[in-house]
């Protein structure tokens, strides 16, 4: 394999965590405008992104091969794990979890 056949086989394996994490993350925009007002688009694709990297890295790894439904399985649990984590779960910006006084 040469490294032209080499960048596209990374391409390849890059892409569907870059486009789950792109499109997953917008439709959070969307749906939840007022809830997310206070969150940039970076700081909900970052861990979305990181987390569907993951995904499908273990995946691989476990599967030992690319494009398994295990590994398009793990990416959208990984993804939407990430953004409920920043946007709605512990220490999520504009949440408090101590007791009123």
């Amino acid at each position: 394999m040469g490294p032209i056949d080499a960048f596209w086989h990374l391409c390849n394996f890059l892409l569907p965590a870059l486009v789950t994490a792109l499109l997953t993350t917008a439709a959070c925009r969307v749906l939840w405008r007022r809830a997310l007002g206070g969150l940039s688009w970076p700081a909900l694709l970052r861990p979305a992104l990181i987390a569907a990297l993951l995904a499908q890295t273990g995946a691989l790894v476990l599967a030992g091969r690319d494009g398994s439904m295990l590994g398009h399985a793990a990416l959208v649990l990984a993804v939407a794990l990430a953004l409920w984590w920043r946007a709605f779960g512990p220490g999520a910006p504009g949440r408090s979890d101590s007791p009123p006084v």
